[in-house]
């Protein structure tokens, strides 16, 4: 009987003991904090830009608190429409009790749906997820004319008697095609101590044209950006009958050429290579296009001769659609606007230079900003500014 009681003594107070624990917690161990993300809802904007994404603690905690973010595509995709994060980390510090995510997006003005993409929250540090995943609702704000691309203009025939059309580009995509073309990248003057970056991010496609954007906007420590595209080394032509349709920015400092190099340019250099200027236009003069041609054994003899060609009356050339022509035949090369005659060259004009002419050439498109000739943008320059070009076609 003692060792009964002594047993059941022991056994009741293991008991009383246990039930003591679990009524008493350690008040050395306070609950943690929760997380939570909030949706949002935004314009998506013309040009490039940022959302951000708040995102909340419940209480202040003494302690850091970590979390990890990343980002999901939905109807919205990384690289195209935002730029997407798999590794982000948000860190409210002691004391803190709300912090954004901060998401670039990528701007345009294409008229489309809304997009969505999601922000997800996941491995806490000293806290708990209430709320791990939000939408972030990109909302289309592009009229159905964002680029102001002209509805009238002059216009050329998809055929030529006698002529077979041997390549085309009527941009009628939604991005540049790759297999014809290569943005150049990059700032550093291009030889005419220009403004510029040129980066993808100012080429867009609308209603079947390509767009080539001018922005005053810090960029790799240049002031403006801007884009150029080049067929070297996939598409390169020698004579023929070359159409460009397209509607020209203007203003002071601003210089959109479409233009061409001789494809061996890389082992002779330029200007042995030969320039072709099938059209440029300085901003200032927004009525006035100029057709040229550079030559020479190299830069210190470097020549160029040239015309130009200007719009009746108070007509800008940013007002409506015009065609830039050459004819390109053999020791020729005919200049026209809207099929009209306005210069012509042959080896006579260059001699006793060296006439590069009759080679291959691949095509330029771009928009400067600044440099030598246009001078660079002052006050009365408006941004963006945006050479549209409808199609380019080669007829041989």
């Amino acid at each position: 009987m003692t060792f009964l009681r002594i047993t059941t003594a022991l056994l009741l107070s293991g008991l009383f003991f246990f039930a003591a624990c679990k009524k008493d917690p350690d008040p050395a161990q306070p609950s943690l904090p929760s997380i939570s993300i909030a949706d949002l809802s935004e314009l998506e904007g013309a040009v490039n830009g940022s959302v951000s994404v708040k995102v909340t603690l419940s209480a202040a905690s003494s302690n850091n608190v970590l979390v990890n973010f990343a980002t999901i595509d939905s109807t919205a995709k990384a690289g195209s429409d935002y730029v997407g994060k798999t590794d982000g980390e948000l860190i409210f510090l002691a004391g803190e009790t709300e912090k954004n995510i901060v998401v670039q997006i990528k701007g345009d003005g294409v008229l489309e749906p809304d997009e969505r993409f999601i922000v997800l929250l996941l491995n806490p540090v000293n806290a708990t997820l209430s709320r791990e995943r939000a939408t972030v609702i990109l909302r289309n704000d592009d009229a159905d004319n964002p680029f102001n691309i002209p509805a009238t203009g002059y216009s050329t025939p998809e055929t030529y008697p006698g002529k077979t059309l041997v390549w085309q580009d009527e941009f009628s995509g939604s991005s540049l095609n790759l297999n014809d073309w290569t943005f150049e990248i990059g700032a550093g003057g291009w030889g005419n101590n220009e403004l510029q970056y040129y980066r993808p991010e100012n080429t867009f496609f609308s209603a079947g044209n390509l767009i080539i954007e001018a922005r005053q906007e810090g960029f790799g420590g240049s002031a403006y950006t801007s884009s150029r595209l080049i067929t070297k080394g996939k598409k390169e032509f020698k004579f023929g009958r070359i159409d460009i349709r397209a509607a020209l920015p203007e203003g002071q400092g601003i210089w959109p050429a479409l233009w061409m190099l001789g494809g061996n340019i890389s082992t002779v250099n330029w200007p042995a290579c030969g320039e072709i200027d099938i059209m440029e236009l300085i901003g200032s003069q927004p009525n006035r296009v100029h057709g040229t041609i550079h030559y020479g054994a190299n830069t210190s003899e470097h020549q160029y001769i040239g015309n130009s060609k200007a719009l009746a009356g108070t007509a800008k050339f940013i007002d409506e659609f015009h065609v830039f022509s050459i004819i390109w035949e053999q020791d020729k090369i005919t200049w026209l606007l809207d099929d009209v005659q306005f210069y012509q060259i042959t080896p006579t004009d260059v001699a006793p230079a060296a006439y590069p002419f009759n080679n291959d050439f691949f095509f330029i498109f771009n928009v400067a900003v600044g440099g030598q000739w246009p001078g660079n943008p002052d006050g009365s320059t408006n941004f963006p500014q945006r050479m549209i070009v409808d199609y380019v076609r080669v007829f041989q």
